[in-house]
C-alpha cells in the first residue's frame, strides 16, 4: 500500500451534511420508507447507481427528500454535470419547496440553458430566498442554514453568515460545524490564532455533543494536528461507533498493526494496546458490509499476521459486527461545493 497523508486518507469530504427543510410531503408507507432508507444507505457509501431504484420508489410515493436525492444521484453519475433526468427530479423537489433543489437548478443553468424558469421569481436563487426566508424568520434552523447557501450564491455572504450564526446559536449541529470550519478558514477577526482555534473548537464540541458525526471527524483531525492523540483517539473511536467509514478503518488499523499505520501517517496516532484479532474483525466487517477498498487493502497487506486460531476468532467476531447499527456511511454532504 502506498504512503498516504493523514488528511487524504481520513479527512472528511469537503462540506457538511445538510438536513432537508420541512415541507409538506406525502407520508410514506412502511415499504416506501424501507426503500428510502436503503436508497440513502447506498447513496451515502457512493453507490449512487444502486440507490436509484430505491430512492425512486420513495420519490414516487411523494417524499421530497427522495426527489432531491434522485437528482443528486443522477448528477453524481455524470461527475456533477446536470442531466435531463437530474433536472426533472430537481424540478419536482423544487415544486415542493426544497431550497437545495432550487440552488442546484440555478447552478446547472436550468433557467438559462434549459428554459426551466420558476414562476413568479427572477430566477431559482430568488425563488429559494422568497420561500425560505419566511421559515427562517419563524425560527426554523434548517431554513436559516439554507439561507447561508442561498445568500452565498446571491453574492451576499455577509447576510448568509448572519443566518449561519443564528442557526448555530439556536443549536443546529450542521450550522455549528459549518461555522467552525469557516472560522478555521479565516472567517471573523481574532487577535491570536489560538483564539480562533478555540472558537472553532467550541462550536465543534457543541455539535459533537449531539453526536453529529462531521463535527466529530473534524475534532479528531484537529487533535491529531495538535499532537493530542488521546483526545484524537477518543473522538475517532466515537465517530467509528457512529458509523463513519474512514474512522472505522482507522480504529481497526490501529488495533491490527499500529506501527504500519503510524509509519504511513502520524507517529503516536494509535494510543491503544495492539489487538490483532479485534483489528482484523473490524476491518473485515467493513469489507463485508460496504466493500470498502481501503479496508480491503489493509487486510491484504497484513496477510499472515494472525495465526490460524486467531483468524478463526477474528472471523467469528467479524460476523457479529456485520450490519450492526448504526450503519456505515461516508456522510456525503447534502449540498457540497
Amino acid at each position: 500500500m502506498k504512503k498516504v497523508s493523514l488528511c487524504s486518507f481520513f479527512c472528511f469530504l469537503c462540506g457538511t451534511v445538510f438536513l432537508a427543510i420541512s415541507v409538506p410531503v406525502s407520508a410514506l408507507d412502511s415499504e416506501g420508507q424501507e426503500a428510502k432508507d436503503e436508497g440513502m444507505r447506498l447513496y451515502n457509501i457512493h453507490h449512487s447507481t444502486a440507490a436509484l431504484a430505491y430512492l425512486e420508489q420513495a420519490a414516487e410515493g411523494g417524499d421530497v427528500e427522495a426527489m432531491y436525492y434522485m437528482g443528486e444521484a443522477e448528477r453524481r453519475q455524470r461527475m456533477g454535470s446536470m442531466t435531463r433526468a437530474a433536472l426533472n427530479w430537481y424540478l419536482k423537489a423544487a415544486d415542493h419547496g426544497d431550497p437545495y433543489a432550487m440552488l442546484r437548478l440555478f447552478q446547472g443553468g436550468a433557467c438559462v440553458a434549459g428554459d426551466e424558469c420558476p414562476e413568479g421569481a427572477e430566477g431559482w436563487r430568488e425563488k429559494a430566498l422568497a420561500e425560505t426566508l419566511p421559515k427562517a424568520e419563524t425560527g426554523d434552523t434548517d431554513a436559516m442554514l439554507a439561507l447561508y447557501h442561498i445568500y452565498r450564491l446571491l453574492d451576499d455572504s455577509g447576510e448568509g453568515v448572519e443566518w449561519l450564526e443564528k442557526a448555530a446559536e439556536a443549536g443546529n449541529p450542521e450550522a455549528q460545524t459549518r461555522l467552525a470550519k469557516n472560522i478555521i478558514n479565516g472567517q471573523g477577526w481574532y487577535f491570536f490564532d489560538s483564539s480562533r482555534q478555540n472558537a472553532a473548537l467550541e462550536w465543534l464540541q457543541a455539535a459533537a455533543k449531539q453526536n453529529y458525526v462531521p463535527a466529530i471527524v473534524e475534532l479528531s483531525e484537529i487533535f491529531v494536528e495538535q499532537g493530542d492523540f488521546d483526545n484524537a483517539w477518543e473522538w475517532g473511536r466515537l465517530g467509528s461507533e457512529l458509523g463513519y467509514v474512514n474512522l472505522r478503518n482507522r480504529v481497526g488499523w490501529c488495533y491490527l498493526n499500529p506501527e504500519e499505520l503510524e509509519e504511513m501517517s502520524v507517529e503516536g496516532l494509535c494510543p491503544v494496546e495492539q489487538d490483532k484479532v479485534k483489528g482484523w474483525a473490524i476491518l473485515r466487517a467493513v469489507v463485508e458490509e460496504v466493500g470498502d477498498r481501503d479496508a480491503k487493502g489493509i487486510l491484504e497487506d497484513n496477510q499472515g499476521v494472525l495465526t490460524s486460531d486467531q483468524m478463526r476468532e477474528a472471523e467469528r467476531l467479524s460476523d457479529e459486527l456485520v450490519g450492526r447499527q448504526p450503519e456505515l456511511s461516508d456522510f456525503i454532504p447534502r449540498f457540497g461545493y
